[in-house]
């Protein structure tokens, strides 16, 4: 009996090892099948993608409550990066652990990263600043960058003194053509709006269940702060295109603020002027973008596959979504105490005043520069920020509008 219960004892261990394997893969599974779902609906950006979420997350499977749900999106908001791909990534995170977000982000940003790879490949071999279509496009992005500052600049430059930050950051970065003087202007904006912006503040933050430690999220915050510190100097060191690249990318997610627009003035004055892409190539590519589903993040996909194929692909859609989990998984430990400060909120609110002037800037150079050539262009513009801002036709419906009418030749080139 007793060498029978020893046996039977040994051999029920690997079988209950077994079912807790099955039932974590059955959890990941189910997170990376939810979010995948989500990835090939979640049309109409940041906004409408954290709307999606609540509906499935919330309402209808129950993984979290509204109040636990809305502090994660303040904090994913407070963060730079993607904040929909934080929101994912941190739901995942707090039902699995770090693989949790692993398969969240997987699950809500594959179909759109394919979907560009391919566009980048359909426009290999073509001449896209001659092309009709392509011209459309460049219009559309024309149309919709528009929409975006003025929605942002409603929302986030509110009042005298934000709105005195945004046309600053407009001023300084026409005349001041450099990505270091952009990094430059948000630590400005940030301490002015530590000083200035701290009283004009206010919440009632929720308290969030976390399940991470203050110590790994201190590693994690560390990480994040050596790669930025650390890639610059090895991109000065080891002239390798790929490091160069994985140095911009990252340097890119690590900044941008208020909105996925904010990444193209980021980009563009970094891997157009490297002769990695072409201008007419980035409005294509930025254009497209706005007909798929999931993360504006994703238009790095397309600029890495343009530059350097499958590896540039994969090289930069890694390197700009790594800050996301590295910020996320760090910041949860310490949310619950730093969310109600006032003078923190201060910087947060001056820096999102100041990426409102980045994105007009970026508005008139490249974007109006480079597609508007004639006055039928300058029209027909118009005519899609209408159907976008008052009729409240979806982005991809306006995409396929402008490379309908591109390619008829019903807009020239």
């Amino acid at each position: 009996m007793t060498i029978v219960g020893k046996a039977g004892s040994a051999a029920s261990k690997p079988n209950v090892d077994e079912a807790r394997k099955r039932s974590r893969f059955s959890v990941l599974f189910e997170i990376f099948i939810v979010s995948l779902k989500l990835g090939l609906i979640s049309f109409g950006g940041p906004i409408a993608h954290l709307g999606y979420f609540r509906s499935e997350y919330v309402n209808r499977r129950r993984w979290m409550d509204d109040r636990s749900y809305a502090d994660l999106v303040a904090l994913c908001q407070f963060l730079p990066g993607p904040a929909s791909s934080q929101v994912g990534i941190g739901i995942g995170t707090l039902r699995a652990g770090w693989l949790g977000g692993v398969a969240a982000w997987l699950g809500f940003t594959g179909p759109s990263v394919l979907a560009l790879v391919w566009f980048a490949v359909l426009l290999q071999g073509t001449d896209a600043a001659q092309s009709g279509w392509i011209h459309g496009l460049k219009l559309v992005a024309v149309a919709i960058v528009a929409q975006a500052v003025i929605g942002m600049g409603q929302k986030l430059a509110a009042g005298r003194v934000r709105a005195s930050i945004a046309f600053g950051a407009f001023a300084v970065v026409l005349l001041v053509e450099s990505a270091y003087a952009q990094i430059a202007l948000l630590l400005a904006a940030g301490l002015f709006g530590y000083w200035r912006l701290r009283h004009e503040t206010e919440g009632d933050p929720a308290q969030l269940k976390l399940t991470i430690s203050k110590r790994t999220g201190a590693l994690f915050l560390v990480l994040f702060a050596a790669l930025f510190t650390l890639l610059p100097i090895g991109r000065h060191f080891f002239a390798h295109p790929l490091l160069a690249m994985f140095e911009v990318f990252y340097r890119a997610g690590s900044l941008v603020f208020g909105s996925g627009h904010v990444v193209l003035p980021l980009l563009e004055r970094e891997v157009v002027p490297a002769g990695w892409v072409g201008d007419a190539d980035f409005l294509a590519g930025y254009g497209a973008v706005q007909a798929v589903p999931g993360p504006m993040f994703t238009f790095a996909s397309y600029l890495g596959m343009t530059a350097y194929g499958v590896v540039g692909a994969v090289v930069a859609t890694a390197a700009i979504f790594l800050p996301a989990f590295l910020l996320v998984w760090g910041a949860l430990p310490f949310w619950n105490e730093l969310r109600g400060k006032p003078r923190l909120q201060g910087v947060i609110a001056g820096v999102n005043a100041a990426v409102v002037g980045i994105l007009g800037a970026a508005l008139y150079d490249p974007i109006w520069t480079s597609a508007v050539t004639h006055r039928t262009d300058a029209a027909f513009a118009v005519v899609m920020f209408g159907l976008l801002q008052f009729w409240r036709m979806p982005p991809w419906a306006v995409v396929v509008l402008g490379i309908g009418c591109g390619a008829l030749g019903i807009i020239g080139s």
